[in-house]
């Protein structure tokens, strides 16, 4: 019955909807008024006068237009809050008092006499019943779970003003139905902010349940990123969608809330702490010149490229091999015209094409980020990837340093450490090829300095575990990992980005700068929270009927259980940025490099893998006399 009459009213015509609600004030009042008369005299019929009649009729006539004023048959009866009670008690003392008014004129005139407890009877009971009535409509329009059956039941952790601006945001914008706000402060608990009950989040497993929640939505941006993170924790696990807003102080008016809520990024659960970049750092590094970014349409290379475009260069060379990617990455440049953009398509193989860029554009500073870094695909490919990777490295190193390019920043990877691939040699030898070409300048006094930026996984990056693991829960699973025991440095790729470029401003020439990752990321873990973030639980023996599986595939060809960022914690060495340390070049072994390169070049062209491999390996494993190098 209640179904039927919730699924009646709300297709009724919004005009027909405020008619019933005038006629049904209209008979309650008067209702109101016979009411508060059986009350004074003790009667179930009272006597019937021509006065009591006006004055019953009279009630509606005085009542309405005030309701109507302030807003009563304005508000939506589904989403009415609780502070609603308080506009109609107003409303229902103005319109009380106007008909005192009226009986005392009528007393005046000898019409009757109207005893001095009927008007607080009115008053209480019109009240009720004008009250009341609308707050017995909401209970049956969200029967069950508090929303129609196209709403999905949400939660907001946080009292805050924001929070509830999120809230009276959401109201009739999309499909989101706000059931109460969280809070751990525990005089909070049970009251009712900005209309909503606020709850305790150790209910939340109980509130879950009993009103279907789907989501919880963070409004916590004035509260630490330690206690952000073990919030998040605490509540990822429990079947739930987690999504956040930003920082209210950074958007306009309120108006962003209902579309820039957003899921939750792992990022925001490794703990790491955030440190603005140095404005003179970037400034002195970029302002006013002209720049180079290899790979400008990968992951590293485009995010390097919309950092330096803020800081106004000159002018930006975009090179990259791939059209697509090229394309993409100066389409979004150029529409924010902060200076002159120049795609250039070419690999970084061909000597010509770099020689005539770097020439005819006068580059200053060059950022290397071109390189084939997935390791599975470089392992397969091996010779592809020492072409690209190695040869690469020494084509674009070498025209930089017979350009005079003042400044050129090698962006490497913790795979070159102590490398078990392909991938990771190859890095290996890019930043041997710039020290070799480091040492050249300072032998010449060529004020040039040539450096490599060394650090982790960057979380979203083209080919990262991140995405995959993504896609996979979006398919519903399994999230396949190789071993849930690895361990892995992760970082933002706008962090990535910013401590790159501060650290090519430290560079005195041939620096290995190694930016500070935090600590190392367990996989299966990894694999764990982004299930849990995305509302789902994980299926295994002690949970068979969870949501999605973790899957393992074993170890791929190459890949080490622990990544490492440094050969030797000693060689580390501190610089004026807390997020960079600089290795200590002393303890560099000189690498015939030159050498090396004409041996490993007579492997490619017999296109010899076998030798090839172990050229790579062999030359950085020792160096000569049989002291292993440590960087």
């Amino acid at each position: 019955m209640i179904d039927f009459l919730r699924y009646t009213l709300e297709r009724l015509p919004r005009v027909w909807k405020r008619v019933i609600l005038i006629s049904f004030d209209a008979v309650a009042l008067i209702v109101a008024l016979w009411a508060s008369y059986a009350l004074r005299y003790a009667v179930w019929m009272p006597v019937i006068t021509e006065e009591r009649i006006f004055l019953a009729l009279i009630a509606p006539v005085i009542a309405i237009p005030i309701f109507i004023r302030m807003g009563l048959y304005r508000a939506v009866i589904r989403y009415l809050p609780d502070t609603a009670i308080w506009t109609i008690l107003r409303a229902m003392g103005i319109a009380t008092m106007i008909w005192i008014i009226v009986v005392f004129l009528m007393e005046m005139s000898g019409r009757g006499i109207v005893p001095r407890s009927v008007p607080f009877f009115f008053f209480a009971i019109g009240t009720a019943l004008i009250g009341g009535a609308r707050f017995a409509a909401k209970v049956v329009l969200s029967h069950g779970t508090g929303m129609r059956r196209d709403e999905q039941p949400v939660f907001i952790y946080g009292t805050s003003s924001s929070s509830v601006q999120l809230a009276m945001a959401l109201r009739g914008n999309g499909n989101r139905f706000v059931v109460g706000l969280l809070d751990e402060d525990p005089t909070n608990h049970g009251r009712d902010v900005g209309g909503y009950r606020v709850y305790n989040p150790a209910n939340l497993p109980r509130l879950i349940e009993q009103y279907g929640a789907q989501e919880i939505i963070l409004s916590l941006s004035s509260i630490s990123a330690d206690r952000r993170k073990s919030v998040i924790s605490s509540i990822s696990g429990l079947g739930v969608k987690i999504r956040t807003v930003p920082d209210i102080t950074d958007l306009v008016d309120g108006r962003y809330l209902a579309n820039q809520i957003r899921e939750i990024e792992i990022d925001e659960l490794l703990g790491r702490s955030f440190v603005p970049p140095d404005p003179a750092l970037l400034g002195g590094i970029l302002e006013g010149r002209t720049i180079m970014v290899t790979g400008a349409g990968g992951s590293i290379g485009s995010e390097l490229c919309r950092l330096i475009v803020q800081w106004k260069p000159k002018k930006l060379v975009l090179f990259e091999a791939n059209e697509f990617a090229l394309y993409r990455i100066d389409r979004e440049l150029q529409g924010l015209k902060h200076c002159e953009v120049v795609p250039v398509l070419g690999s970084i193989t061909n000597e010509p094409r770099v020689r005539e860029t770097i020439r005819g554009h006068g580059i200053e500073v060059l950022y290397h980020a071109a390189a084939h870094k997935h390791v599975p695909l470089v392992e397969a490919n091996a010779l592809e990837g020492i072409e690209n990777n190695v040869y690469g490295t020494m084509v674009v190193a070498k025209v930089a340093f017979e350009e005079d390019v003042a400044d050129f920043v090698l962006i490497s990877s913790d795979k070159a450490v102590r490398p078990t691939n392909v991938m990771g040699a190859t890095k290996r030898w890019a930043e041997l090829i710039v020290r070799h070409m480091a040492l050249e300048a300072q032998r010449l006094g060529k004020k040039q300095h040539f450096c490599a930026v060394r650090f982790g996984n960057v979380l979203g990056s083209n080919g990262s575990v991140v995405p995959l693991f993504k896609q996979q829960i979006a398919q519903g699973g399994p999230v396949t990992v190789t071993d849930p025991d690895m361990r892995r440095y992760f970082m933002s790729i706008q962090e990535a980005a910013e401590l790159i470029v501060q650290s090519s401003a430290l560079s005195k020439g041939g620096d290995i700068f190694l930016l500070e990752m935090g600590e190392p990321v367990r996989i299966g873990d990894l694999a764990e929270n982004m299930i849990r973030l995305a509302g789902f639980t994980v299926r295994g023996p002690e949970n068979p009927l969870g949501g999605i599986e973790i899957k393992v595939t074993g170890s791929r060809p190459g890949e080490k259980l622990f990544e490492e960022l440094f050969y030797d914690m000693a060689n580390a060495l501190e610089t004026p940025h807390p997020k960079i340390l600089r290795a200590d070049s002393t303890a560099i072994v000189h690498h015939n490099v030159t050498e090396a390169c004409e041996r490993l070049k007579v492997a490619m062209s017999a296109r010899d893998e076998t030798a090839a491999r172990a050229i790579l390996f062999d030359f950085i494993g020792m160096a000569p006399g049989g002291k292993v190098t440590e960087i």
